[in-house]
């Protein structure tokens, strides 16, 4: 393989990706705390677009409040992991990061 014809495929396999973050950017997940007292919605990027508190959550006092929006969080990060290594793999093919 020449050296034009792997720079060629560099920059194939470059923009599929930048299309593919593109898009992440667009797909939303969501994570639930316990009981779904606190929902996290992010985008395949980790941008945070909504934190939802039920007014129950909210009573149980900022210790327990702060414990249910961190699971919400993680739940909705775990999520968008899984969601940027399908996308990005379809683009990839599996190769190696």
């Amino acid at each position: 393989m020449d050296m034009e014809t792997l720079m060629a495929q560099a920059q194939d396999l470059q923009t599929k990706i930048s299309a593919a973050q593109d898009s992440l950017a667009q797909m939303h997940v969501k994570g639930l705390s316990e009981n779904g007292a606190v929902v996290v919605t992010m985008t395949g990027k980790y941008d945070i677009v909504s934190v939802v508190i039920s007014d129950n959550a909210i009573t149980l006092g900022a210790k327990k409040l702060s414990d249910l929006v961190a699971d919400a969080y993680k739940d909705a990060k775990a999520k968008a992991d899984t969601l940027i290594e399908k996308v990005m793999s379809s683009v990839t093919g599996g190769l190696p990061e």
